[in-house]
């Protein structure tokens, strides 16, 4: 029995050397995850018989609160464009419970009045994630809208691609990081 005694003695004054967190340490941060791979999303939705989207590249894979996604979707002009249509871009919440997000613009490599049948054409967006959204995913979704008449271009294949039945095309659904309190 006495050979227990010296040895849970050293084992009690070895667990106390180890310091508490303090805020100089990682007490009140959440471990940072590394950034995810970028997320590739097939489509091939037909915007009115003149523009198909190809396809859609989520950068980082994973958004995190205070830190922008960077999208680029790809289109392949279908035949001509009378009009200069808008991107819609609209950014909900996979639970719905926060209010979506607005991220419609021109696109931004030149008006769709100057687009080329037969051409591809990349557009490049990001998409804000404020700090304190609370969300595990976000849905991204689109469409053509022209201004001027505040009509959207019709989705012509809504058989066989997500749409609402609205004309907005379900493009991709990515995760959140949870924030750190």
């Amino acid at each position: 029995m006495r050979h227990w005694l010296p040895l849970t003695a050293l084992l009690l004054n070895a667990a106390c050397i180890v310091e508490a967190p303090t805020k100089e340490g990682t007490q009140g941060s959440a471990p940072r995850l590394p950034p995810a791979p970028p997320q590739e999303f097939k489509s091939g939705a037909n915007f009115g018989g003149a523009i198909e989207l190809v396809s859609v590249i989520v950068s980082p894979g994973r958004g995190e609160p205070g830190q922008p996604v960077r999208v680029l979707a790809n289109f392949k002009v279908l035949s001509k464009i009378d009009r200069d249509y808008v991107i819609f871009v609209h950014v909900e919440d996979v639970d719905g419970r926060v209010d979506r997000l607005n991220v419609d613009h021109a696109p931004r490599a030149k008006p769709t009045s100057q687009w080329v049948p037969g051409e591809l054409v990349q557009d490049v967006f990001d998409i804000p994630i404020p700090l304190g959204m609370p969300v595990r995913g976000l849905s991204l979704v689109l469409g053509f809208w022209d201004p001027k008449s505040d009509a959207r271009m019709p989705i012509q294949n809504k058989d066989q691609v997500p749409t609402d039945g609205r004309d907005r095309l379900f493009v991709a659904k990515f995760p959140v990081a949870a924030q750190a309190p």
